[in-house]
């Protein structure tokens, strides 16, 4: 085990995993556990972060898991009061809760944009919303919030409720980091690019692969300036950088995990 987070308490949102596999939570917690912090692991699917958990004890890890719809006011605060009840105090909060889609602003009804921004946006503002006052009594703090690259650049096949909502995510991210820099509570957002992830395979192969999910992964390698997408654990490994104290000067930025994509002139 290591040590990077020895001592630390961590919320981790979106802890599970939406198919089998690993995702982005679910590596985030397993990475936070291994550098030594005491995780809650959050998710709306109980099921989906006990396994997280299992994993996490399995090496030798401490972690708890709570069943939360982040996108509900009272659900965000009885997390947050029951991370301090178990572990008194909350050193990191690492916002990974999303949901994808697409469709431009006809294709897109009003009920998918509402449930765009709910899940991918309005949820961070919540758990931010109930975390901070925690995290200012301590005078000190770390917030991660997962966005997108869609959020600085477009998709080839339009997403405008699920850009938006990350865009939005970045946004909430500086605004949260210039008002409690001086309190030692540091907020940053990580944007990754393509990644081979779970909750990729579930909501995107008819956009990439025409229902073909193998076919949409050899696309989406073939994308990439570095010849095969990022993994979950890439993620991972740029959350605890932020999350440590070798990031104690960053705040308020935005870190691309993309494999280069983003630099690209030839798109996605």
């Amino acid at each position: 085990m290591g040590e990077r987070l020895k001592d630390k308490v961590a919320i981790v949102t979106g802890a599970g995993s939406i198919l089998a596999g690993i995702g982005n939570g679910k590596a985030t917690a397993i990475v936070f556990a291994r550098e030594g912090a005491k995780v809650m692991a959050v998710d709306y699917n109980l099921e989906a972060a006990e396994e997280t958990r299992r994993l996490i004890e399995e090496e030798g890890g401490e972690c708890v898991t709570f069943k939360v719809d982040v996108s509900k006011a009272s659900d965000c605060e009885k997390m947050v009061q029951a991370c301090l009840e178990k572990f008194g105090r909350i050193d990191i909060l690492h916002n990974n809760v999303g949901m994808g889609g697409y469709g431009g602003p006809v294709e897109t009804s009003e009920e998918i944009w509402d449930k765009m921004l709910t899940i991918n946006l309005k949820s961070m503002f919540l758990t931010c919303k109930y975390v901070l006052p925690h995290m200012e009594r301590q005078g000190s703090g770390v917030i991660i919030n997962i966005s997108s690259l869609n959020a600085i650049r477009a998709q080839p096949s339009p997403a405008v409720a699920y850009a938006c909502s990350k865009a939005g995510v970045v946004a909430l991210t500086r605004e949260v980091a210039l008002q409690y820099a001086a309190k030692g509570i540091r907020c940053n957002a990580i944007l990754p690019g393509l990644m081979k992830t779970p909750m990729v395979e579930f909501y995107n192969p008819d956009a990439y692969g025409d229902g073909d999910v193998e076919l949409m992964w050899r696309r989406r390698d073939a994308m990439s300036p570095t010849g095969k997408q990022g993994e979950p654990w890439d993620v991972a490994y740029a959350a605890l950088f932020l999350a440590s104290d070798e990031a104690k000067y960053i705040t308020g930025t935005t870190l691309l995990v993309d494999g280069g994509i983003a630099g690209t002139i030839r798109g996605w």
